[in-house]
């Protein structure tokens, strides 16, 4: 019988949740998926240089783009201030 103090040895993730947990990696990719965040951020602002002449499609892009940066923002700070919680 194992002692008290022992600590259970359980997966992370539930088999039965997750069934791709048996046959590979289970996990995010937060690093890639900043990454990408931030290189879609600069192409939105890129399509503003085109031969375009409604405004609209501006407002959009640069609606888009700053949201995707506001979004890493925040997501940079949550990330600062994770271990304080």
């Amino acid at each position: 019988m194992a002692s008290s103090s022992e600590l259970d040895k359980r997966p992370a993730v539930d088999p039965h949740e997750e069934p791709s947990h048996e046959w590979g990696w289970h996990g995010t990719l937060p690093k890639g998926t900043r990454i990408a965040g931030w290189l879609s951020a600069i192409f939105c602002f890129l399509m503003l240089i085109g031969n375009h002449h409604g405004r609209i499609e501006d407002i959009y892009l640069v609606a888009t783009g700053l949201t995707i940066i506001g979004l890493l923002v925040w997501d940079m700070a949550r990330r600062k201030t994770s271990w304080r919680r």
